[in-house]
C-alpha cells in the first residue's frame, strides 16, 4: 500500500467512526424521558400517568395512564428505579407500591396499606431504600414504614403525631404534616404548616428517633416543602401562607436549621390572594423556582453562595393552580403542573439569568398535581 492509498484509507475510516459517533451521541439526546404524573382522581383521572419527553426538542407527549390508585397525589421512586411508591391521598390516607412490568409500559401494584392518618400529601424514601416516610396533611403526623427489597411495604408502622396550632384560624387550628424528607441517613425532616415548624427526627436502624424542632418559622408562615441544596450545606423553605421563601445553614451534627435570609415570591404590586405550593433548585445551586397558586406563575430567585436571595421575575404558568413542577436532569427545562386547568407546559431555562422562555409545548391531563423524571 502506497502512502498515499494509507491516507485515504486512515481518512475513510476516520470520517466513518466520527460519523457514527455523531449519529449514537444525536440519538442519545432524542432518546425520550419518561415522566411520571401523579394526580387527582374526582374529576376524571383514574391513577398515574406517563409521559414521554424529548430533551433535545423539549416536546411532550400525551399522557398514558400507567395504574389505576386513588388521589396518587405524590410519588417517590426507588434508587434502582425498579419501583414507585404513591400516596392515597384519601381521608382514610394509603399508600401504593408498584413495579414495573417487564415492557416498561404498566406499573403492577405490589401492596397497599393504610398510613393511619388523613390525607397524606408527602412521600420519601432514605438513601437506603428501606425506611419511607409519609406526612399526613390533615392528622399533622408522620407515618414510617419499613421496605422490603421486593417493593412491598411492611405492615407494621411507626406513627408519630404532632401537636400544636398557629395564628391562622383557618389553616392552622391543628398540626398539618406537609412534608416528610430525608437529609443523608441522619435525619428526616417534616415541615408542619400548621405550627410553622420544621421537626427533625434522627434516623437509626429502620426507626424514628426522637424529635426536635429543627426551626421555628414566624407565626403565620405556613410551611409547606423543603429542599436542600446540591453543593453546600444549606436548604430551603416555601411558605404557603405568607408566600415567601427561606435560605438556612443546615447542621448535619445535630440537625438544626438556622434561617440566613428571606424573600417573597410575589411582585411588590401583587395584592390579591395567593399561595405558595412547591420549591425546586437549579443544579448549580444558583437558582430557586417557586409556585404561585392565585397569581398563577413560578418565581426566579438567585441564590448567592453564602445563601442570600434574590427575587428576579416570575414567569406566568399558561395555566391556573400549578401545584407541583419539575426540573429536567439536564436542567434546560422546567414541566409545570396546573390543577385546575388540567394541563403540564415546558418551559426553557436560561441557566445564565434563570429566567423561564415557554416553550410552545403543553399536554393535558385531568387534575395533574406531581411530576417526577
Amino acid at each position: 500500500m502506497t502512502v498515499n492509498q494509507f491516507c485515504i484509507a486512515f481518512l475513510i475510516v476516520f470520517f466513518t467512526i466520527g460519523c457514527s459517533q455523531e449519529k449514537q451521541s444525536s440519538e442519545e439526546v432524542n432518546e425520550a424521558l419518561e415522566v411520571l404524573v401523579g394526580t387527582y382522581t374526582d374529576k376524571g383521572s383514574k391513577g398515574i400517568y406517563g409521559l414521554k419527553f424529548n430533551p433535545a426538542t423539549g416536546s411532550i407527549s400525551d399522557g398514558t395512564l400507567l395504574v389505576e390508585s386513588s388521589n396518587p397525589s405524590y410519588l417517590a421512586m426507588s434508587q434502582n428505579r425498579l419501583f414507585v411508591y404513591a400516596v392515597n391521598e384519601d381521608e382514610e390516607g394509603g399508600v401504593s407500591s408498584f413495579k414495573w412490568n417487564a415492557e416498561h409500559t404498566e406499573l403492577q401494584p405490589i401492596s397497599q396499606l393504610p398510613t393511619k392518618g388523613i390525607h397524606p400529601c408527602y412521600i420519601d424514601l432514605n438513601m437506603s431504600g428501606d425506611i419511607m416516610a409519609v406526612a399526613n396533611y390533615s392528622s399533622g403526623s408522620v407515618t414510617a414504614f419499613n421496605l422490603r427489597q421486593d417493593g412491598s411495604i411492611e405492615t407494621r408502622p411507626q406513627v408519630i403525631q404532632h401537636s400544636g396550632s398557629g395564628p391562622n384560624k383557618e389553616r392552622q387550628e391543628r398540626p398539618h404534616a406537609h412534608c416528610s424528607i430525608f437529609n443523608t441517613e441522619r435525619w428526616l425532616y417534616v415541615v408542619d404548616l400548621g405550627i410553622d415548624q420544621i421537626i427533625a427526627y434522627p434516623v437509626g436502624e429502620g426507626a424514628l428517633g426522637d424529635p426536635h424542632v429543627a426551626l421555628q418559622l414566624e407565626p403565620g408562615d405556613g410551611p409547606r416543602h423543603l429542599i436542600f441544596h446540591p453543593i453546600e450545606q444549606m436548604a430551603f423553605v416555601i411558605n404557603e401562607l405568607s408566600n415567601t421563601v427561606v435560605s438556612l445553614k443546615v447542621d448535619s451534627i445535630n440537625g438544626q436549621l438556622n434561617l440566613i435570609d428571606r424573600v417573597s415570591t410575589l411582585p411588590d404590586n401583587f395584592t390579591e390572594t395567593s399561595y405558595c405550593a412547591d420549591i425546586h433548585i437549579s443544579n448549580d445551586g444558583k437558582f430557586i423556582y417557586a409556585s404561585n397558586r392565585g397569581h398563577e406563575s413560578i418565581a426566579i430567585i438567585s441564590v448567592s453562595q453564602q445563601g442570600n436571595l434574590n427575587w428576579i421575575a416570575t414567569e406566568s404558568v399558561r395555566g391556573e393552580w400549578p401545584r407541583n413542577f419539575t426540573l429536567t436532569p439536564d436542567g434546560n427545562y422546567l414541566l409545570v403542573a396546573n390543577q385546575f386547568t388540567s394541563n403540564i407546559v415546558v418551559f426553557e431555562v436560561d441557566k445564565e439569568s434563570g429566567l423561564l422562555n415557554y416553550s410552545g409545548n403543553q399536554t393535558e391531563i385531568s387534575s395533574p398535581v406531581f411530576l417526577s423524571f
